[in-house]
């Protein structure tokens, strides 16, 4: 797992450093332009540069940076702060510009000479580096305010930002890497980023000797006469046998027996009981999946009050781990999120923006704005795991939280979302620790989209497509 900061974690680490292990600010300063500088050679044998400076602590890293540049490594370098508003330096071609106007603490609207000069950096052909973030981006939210430089490379000093991954983030940093300058950083209270080696740990090596009893039962639960959901159904059936399990059961309205059974013979079928090809609760029916290790619900399901009783009868009998998603997390948004309280199961929900606003009551906006404390307030209050689906998923028990940062714009497609809670359900099955495998399946997930991206391109790639690549993201994680 990797370390995370928001700005007043980071502004508070910087203090400690300075006031208590005696590091000045200036040797901290000379550290992160020497961090910059020694990338920046290592990656070009030679070039043109631009270094861009304000007035603050990012500008001074970047006097450093430009200073070591031309001196120690030979780069032929013009500096200029922006500051002054004279922009003729950008009238000359560069290989590189370096981006060191704000820092993460810039928290108000980029205006004025700040705005043209970042309009030119954007305009350039050159490669861009920022150092710490992109100028304009909030360090916390990964919001632009109001305009934000677009990079090609942002070096971190000392630690990864907030800003760095989620929301607008990705597409503003591009590739992030993070540079040691002896900022001393202590408690545990920061988010953390997955990293291969602890998702590698969920695909040991299994042994010969074992039987499909070994690894768990898992059940997907949904689909209506509207929403008949063969395909999707079937495919997150699928998907949990992709991730290990030794048993699959779609459990469906049997009005829709012919258009969902048969379709993935690994699969085992339990119909329930419906009227006009919608879900009713009935006892008899839903023993017959309490029996599962995991069970998957909502998708397709359509909202209605019984199938509020539906998964109300879940949550009072149920022992396993319950992932509730679509049209379940929409069915508790309209009738009440009280029976989350007393559930004797253990509790996973995976909103997307649009679900956890209704959820929550709160607009999309203000969710984006603070993503990441409404989602622990959430999860601290109804007792449940949250899988916030975003640019980044934040996954968050309400203590914890754990950002995944694998994935691509091809995901944001029709039955991606399935897919992800067969990934989950899958883990669920055959993990002790539902908050664990909360946090591994979308690593997985993920990184089964960059690989089928990588086959084809961001705008065709299906569901199928991931699933398919689901093999290349655990051997992934296994080499």
């Amino acid at each position: 797992m990797e370390r995370i900061l928001t700005n007043s974690q980071m502004r508070d680490a910087d203090k400690y450093t300075i006031d208590k292990l005696g590091i000045s600010s200036e040797e901290l300063v000379e550290r992160a332009g020497l961090a910059v500088a020694d990338e920046i050679n290592r990656r070009f044998l030679g070039g043109r540069i631009l270094v861009c400076i304000g007035n603050g602590n990012n500008g001074a890293d970047g006097q450093v940076v430009a200073k070591l540049l031309s001196t120690r490594h030979g780069f032929t370098v013009n500096t200029i702060n922006v500051s002054n508003g004279i922009f003729k330096a950008f009238e000359k071609e560069y290989d590189i510009i370096v981006d060191c106007i704000f820092g993460t603490g810039l928290n108000r609207e980029v205006e004025g000479k700040y705005k043209k000069a970042i309009e030119l950096i954007n305009a350039s052909n050159a490669f861009v580096v920022s150092c710490d973030i992109p100028s304009g981006l909030n360090g916390d939210t990964g919001i632009p305010m109001g305009i934000a430089v677009k990079s090609n490379l942002t070096i971190a000093i000392q630690e990864f930002k907030l800003g760095h991954f989620i929301n607008d983030g990705p597409d503003y940093c591009g590739e992030v890497i993070a540079k040691d300058i002896g900022i001393s950083i202590w408690g545990d209270d920061y988010v953390t980023r997955l990293s291969k080696s602890f998702v590698k740990t969920f695909f040991d090596e299994r042994k010969r000797n074992v039987h499909k009893g070994n690894f768990g039962k898992a059940c997907v639960f949904g689909g209506s006469k509207s929403f008949p959901g063969s395909v999707l159904l079937s495919l997150n059936a699928l998907t949990t046998l992709k991730m290990g399990v030794g048993y699959s059961n779609i459990a469906f309205p049997e009005t829709i027996y012919k258009s969902v059974a048969g379709i993935i013979p690994e699969c085992t079928v339990t119909p329930i009981k419906d009227e006009n090809g919608n879900v009713v609760f009935a006892e008899e029916s839903l023993k017959n999946i309490i029996k599962n290790n995991a069970i998957s619900f909502g998708m397709g399901i359509g909202v209605s009050i019984e199938v509020y009783k539906a998964l109300e009868y879940l949550l009072k009998n149920y022992k396993g781990n319950l992932l509730i998603d679509a049209d379940g997390l929409n069915t508790l948004a309209e009738y009440g999120l009280d029976i989350l309280k007393s559930a004797s199961c253990n509790i996973v929900v995976s909103p997307h923006i649009g679900e956890f606003s209704r959820l929550t009551k709160r607009s999309k906006q203000e969710i984006l704005s603070n993503e990441i404390e409404i989602a622990k307030g959430f999860a601290k209050q109804y007792n449940v795991v949250v899988v916030l689906k975003s640019s980044s998923s934040i996954i968050t028990d309400g203590e914890k939280v754990v950002l995944n940062t694998t994935g691509c714009s091809g995901l944001a497609k029709g039955g991606s979302g399935d897919v992800l809670s067969g990934v989950i359900c899958g883990l669920l099955a055959r993990c002790e620790n539902h908050f664990d495998a909360a946090c591994v399946g979308p690593y997985i997930f993920g990184l089964a989209g960059e690989f089928a991206q990588k086959e084809q391109n961001e705008y065709s790639i299906t569901a199928t497509d991931v699933i398919n690549n689901i093999y290349k993201a655990i051997d992934f994680v296994r080499d």
